[in-house]
């Protein structure tokens, strides 16, 4: 019988360490979805851990956008888009796209991820600093660390931090960038863009901001940094949330875009988005542009719960419940799930230790009456706070 190799050996060590602290995960296979409904090891449950916001990913203008480009362009782009991949899709969604954002440009990635790792190391470098908010994505953090910048992390929406990090930090740099989330996907609340951009513009720093939970949703659609009334100098999103297709995308002015087109390794090495995910994508901005109010009703149906539960007042459509350790959150999360809802558990390290919890989102597409019968059952189960 043959030993283990090493590398087998050092993988199963981990992993018993994992089931150990109730970290270990799985991939569990979700049969189907249509709407909010999703079959899920056989059963049928509602789902409040979706990201499509508006419900657009089943939408049946959406499909047949989708459909219609690959009968008319193929399954896949082919190759990178500096090859061969840049279908005339990219050009139309990019165009509406940067109008949407009232920008200049926009650039489409392959994913959210691929955007922040491909745009950051192109804007900062050794000789610059990154100033982080602690709790922003974990793809913000990895375009931090692959710039090879000083990276500065500021305590979370901490203003007074922030700006006692860029007076002692930034003049010992050439560049400086400010990362932070629009909305923080696992706590749901907003940064405080107008205090950052003011103490960006203070200091001589970027504003990044990542909204990918906040496009769709808020400002009628536009986003965070709109309903904020602020201007960052780079917008990242997705188009894999609200949009309910699939991508990224960084939108800012015609020299920041161009330089990204030229130097963004995760843009330049990476096969083009398929022609089906373009067309669904600028489907769905057509909808958002038309319906602002689609855009308000996941708001409006996680304030419904809030208040319901007692919660303190949502300032997006995601809503945590947090409960404390990680087998207490997935023990709620199986209590649940026999009630008919699918609430995912959410554990350390994408969130902080003994902060483990219930991530429940809000799409256009629930009704009040799933609301509060969710409502009713988190109470019945002894979840409510």
């Amino acid at each position: 019988m043959n030993q283990p190799s090493s590398i087998d050996t050092m993988a199963q060590e981990k992993l018993i360490a994992l089931q150990k602290a109730d970290l270990h995960r799985r991939l569990y296979p979700t049969e189907r979805r249509s709407g909010m409904a999703a079959k899920r090891d056989g059963a049928a449950l509602l789902s409040f851990s979706d990201n499509d916001y508006l419900g657009l990913s089943t939408h049946p203008s959406i499909i047949r956008a989708a459909t219609k480009a690959v009968e008319a362009y193929g399954a896949s782009a082919g190759a990178s888009r500096l090859v061969s991949g840049n279908h005339p899709l990219y050009d139309a969604f990019e165009t509406r796209l940067a109008a949407f954002k009232s920008c200049e440009a926009a650039l489409v990635f392959g994913s959210g991820y691929l955007a922040n790792i491909g745009t950051i190391p192109v804007f900062a470098g050794p000789q610059d600093v990154i100033f982080i908010d602690e709790l922003a994505h974990a793809c913000l953090f990895a375009g931090a660390q692959l710039s090879r910048a000083r990276v500065q992390c500021f305590a979370h929406n901490d203003m007074a931090h922030l700006g006692h990090l860029l007076a002692r930090h930034r003049h010992a740099h050439r560049h400086a960038l400010i990362l932070t989330d629009g909305v923080f996907s696992m706590d749901g609340d907003q940064a405080p863009l107008k205090n950052i951009h003011n103490l960006a513009k203070t200091h001589d720093a970027w504003l990044m901001v990542d909204d990918a939970h906040g496009l769709g949703v808020l400002g009628n659609g536009h986003g965070t940094a709109f309903s904020q009334g602020v201007q960052p100098d780079l917008m990242m999103g997705t188009l894999s949330k609200a949009l309910g297709s699939y991508g990224g995308y960084v939108a800012g002015s015609h020299a920041v875009v161009d330089l990204l087109r030229n130097r963004a390794r995760s843009l330049v090495y990476t096969t083009g988005l398929p022609p089906s995910a373009l067309a669904a994508a600028h489907a769905s901005l057509e909808i958002i542009s038309m319906d602002p109010e689609r855009c308000a009703r996941p708001l409006s149906l996680a304030r419904r719960f809030c208040q319901t539960l007692g919660l303190p007042a949502p300032q997006s459509a995601v809503v945590p419940l947090i409960i404390g350790s990680p087998q207490k959150a997935m023990d709620a999360q199986e209590k649940l799930q026999q009630a008919g809802f699918l609430v995912v558990a959410i554990r350390p390290p994408t969130v902080p230790e003994n902060t483990a919890r219930l991530r429940f989102s809000f799409s256009a597409t629930h009704q009040e009456k799933d609301v509060d019968r969710l409502c009713q059952s988190i109470k019945n189960l002894g979840l409510a706070p």
